[in-house]
């Protein structure tokens, strides 16, 4: 099986994403009970905080407080 991995991710509103993976599966995802219930994405509870993540060279999901998401999990949510 191949890796999945995120091709694209865009900043929706509130705690939602866009999202398209490299086999072809795309929608929104609400990642709100992931931020809240890690203490290291605190500062990421802010919408403003959260809307400025990246996709880091894996390519993963993350923000530069160091915090991020693996693609098999936002793919599930997805």
């Amino acid at each position: 099986m191949e890796s999945i991995y995120l091709k694209k991710a865009e900043y929706l509103h509130d705690f939602k994403i866009f999202v398209e993976f490299n086999d072809g599966k795309k929608g929104s995802v609400d990642l709100i009970d992931i931020i809240k219930k890690y203490r290291q994405a605190e500062t990421l509870r802010n919408p403003k905080e959260f809307s400025k993540f990246f996709l880091d060279s894996w390519p993963t999901l993350a923000w530069e407080c160091g915090f991020d998401i693996a693609p098999e999990t936002i793919y599930e949510k997805c």
